[in-house]
């Protein structure tokens, strides 16, 4: 979760600095919970494995526009670490060779 924050803070404030926005600071606070697949109506599997959720909330400050802010809300969600999370993930062990 330290990387979502870190990573949507950085890319919102990136975006920001690059259009000379006025931005001032970003806050986000994140929680996490598990939730049964069967209570998440958004979901694609419903059955009675239990998923990993993660509640984003972005706070940002300066003279914005609102369609800036909205703009800034819309980056954050598009960040590295978001995209990975939100795909399917596919981990594999691979064994390095021992060296002497």
């Amino acid at each position: 979760m330290g990387a979502l924050g870190a990573c949507m803070s950085m890319t919102i404030a990136l975006y920001a600095r690059t259009r000379k926005w006025p931005l001032e600071t970003v806050v986000i606070r994140l929680s996490h919970s598990r939730v049964y697949a069967k209570d998440c109506l958004e979901c694609v599997v419903r059955d009675d494995t239990m998923l990993d959720r993660i509640n984003t909330e972005v706070q940002l400050s300066g003279a914005l526009t609102t369609e800036q802010e909205r703009k800034l809300m819309e980056v954050a969600h598009k960040c590295p670490v978001h995209r990975t999370l939100m795909s399917q993930i596919d981990i594999r062990e691979v064994t390095a060779p021992l060296t002497t």
